[in-house]
């Protein structure tokens, strides 16, 4: 008998490819999103597929349906987005997570938590290890975010304690791939698409802080081995690519690589925006067997022509311009 797998924010960047992952696998799928970021878009290939069915819904509300696993990644994911409205950001990682847990602790269904790497904040420590516990500031514009989703992870590791309930928490750090919203502020797609518009490469601070990227299909690899892992699992999981890179060397790369007349623009770093942020995956190679395997060039040329196809189309481009954005 099929898995009945449910996805929130399934619409979502991440979300959509797990969905096809998912479906790829043989599992029925319930597509949950109220479309704030996530979009019909990237789901439309999957809308024909008999396994797959498609909820418009806000996880700050409950839901009632009946499922075996559970895929909670409902929230805006950049800070474009969660800054425009902060309250409901918190809400969402809160109430929407306590929702999920209530609906898993209903059906005893597993549940996986997609965290994020925001809840290390701009860190002291590198690497960071899931045992770090973070340096965010509660008052700042990320706080929002950042806070909420630890207050997200305390709620599962509560439920595991007390009602015993199969929990699995993601540490996601910076993912990128086909799917990414052209408006979200990041830099992989903010980068590409000005360079492909030969557009000044906006670069906020020096350019020497470092991020590490990792291929939304390694990451969504990472997602379905750490739902798999079977007995007790205690405490979070990081999923994301081991190796830095600067944004300044990511500019460059992605100029060379669309060919672009690009210059690089510096403009002031935004507050609380962290220095340094790469994983520390021992955890996830020891226990799921997993690290990323798609080069970082490979990754680029692959998103690449997904934004270039995007901007070609202005029909498809419209369809998923952010209704808040000017």
């Amino acid at each position: 008998m099929k898995k009945r797998i449910l996805v929130t924010g399934g619409a979502g960047f991440l979300g959509s490819h797990l969905c096809a992952r998912l479906l790829d696998e043989e599992c029925q799928v319930l597509c949950v999103d109220n479309y704030f970021t996530g979009t019909r878009h990237n789901v439309e290939p999957l809308l024909n597929h008999p396994a797959f069915e498609v909820m418009r819904h806000d996880v700050t509300f409950p839901l009632y349906v009946e499922v075996d696993e559970i895929y909670n990644l409902a929230c805006p994911a950049s800070p474009i987005h969660y800054q425009h409205d902060p309250v409901q950001t918190t809400k969402t990682s809160v109430i929407g997570t306590i929702n999920m847990l209530g609906l898993a602790k209903r059906l005893r269904a597993r549940i996986l938590q997609a965290s994020t790497s925001e809840v290390y904040g701009d860190p002291d420590v590198h690497p960071q290890t899931e045992t770090y516990r973070g340096l965010v500031n509660l008052a700042g514009p990320r706080g929002c975010y950042d806070e909420g989703k630890r207050c997200a992870e305390t709620l599962c590791y509560d439920y595991r304690r007390q009602h015993r309930l199969a929990v699995r928490v993601a540490r996601i750090f910076n993912t990128y791939g086909p799917n990414m919203h052209p408006q979200d502020g990041r830099v992989v797609s903010s980068f590409i698409i000005q360079a492909l518009k030969n557009q000044p490469i906006t670069i906020f601070g020096s350019g020497t802080q470092t991020r590490s990227f990792c291929y939304v299909d390694d990451l969504v690899d990472g997602l379905m081995r750490l739902m798999g892992v079977e007995g007790d699992l205690d405490g979070p999981i990081n999923l994301g690519n081991p190796y830095e890179t600067t944004i300044k060397e990511l500019a460059e790369l992605i100029i060379s690589l669309v060919g672009s007349r690009s210059k690089l623009e510096f403009r002031a770093l935004p507050q609380d925006d962290p220095r340094q942020r790469c994983p520390d995956i021992a955890r996830a190679r020891e226990l799921l067997h997993w690290q990323p395997m798609i080069p970082l060039r490979e990754g680029l040329n692959r998103t690449i022509r997904y934004f270039d196809s995007l901007l070609s189309s202005p029909s498809e481009a419209k369809k998923i311009i952010w209704k808040v954005a000017s």
